[in-house]
Parts: C-alpha cells; sequence; structure tokens
C-alpha cells in the first residue's frame, strides 16, 4: 500500500516538473510565442532593409531622385526658378 502512495506521489511531481520544470510545457508555449514574436520584427526589418537598399541605388544613379531629395529636404532651388518669400 505504501508503494503505491510513493508512486502516486512520484509520479504528480514528474507531472509537475514536466508541466512548470525548465524546459517544461509552460515554457515551451511562452518560447513559442516569443519566436513567433521575433519572426514578426525580423520581417519588418528585412522590409525596411530592402527600402534602404532601393533609396541606395536610387541616390547613387538616378539625378532627378537626387534632386527631388535635394529640394524636398535642403529647400534647394535652381537657377531658372521663382522663389516666393512671404513674411508674418
Amino acid at each position: 500500500m505504501k508503494i503505491g502512495r510513493y508512486l502516486i506521489a512520484f509520479l504528480f511531481l514528474m507531472a509537475l516538473l514536466i508541466t512548470f520544470g525548465n524546459r517544461g510545457l509552460v515554457d515551451n508555449y511562452l518560447m513559442g510565442k516569443r519566436l513567433a514574436q521575433l519572426k514578426g520584427e525580423n520581417h519588418s526589418l528585412e522590409a525596411h532593409n530592402r527600402e534602404l537598399g532601393e533609396k541606395i541605388v536610387l541616390l547613387r544613379s538616378d539625378p532627378a531622385y537626387i534632386e527631388s531629395i535635394a529640394r524636398r529636404e535642403l529647400g534647394m532651388v535652381k537657377e531658372s526658378d521663382i522663389v516666393y518669400q512671404l513674411s508674418k
């Protein structure tokens, strides 16, 4: 009779360790969720890197793109452009 109790206690302890222990079922579930989150972040970073690579190619080879960046971000104008300055 005592052997049956010890066996049940041992099996119960092993079930707890398998479920909640290090690398157990709960830990495995949490790691799966973390892996999915990291894969999503990785995918968004890869897309951002592709966009930056396309901009690099345009900046190295497309004069019209360089001109549009200079006009938009630096406020540059051509010699033939007419500039209107409004004061407050």
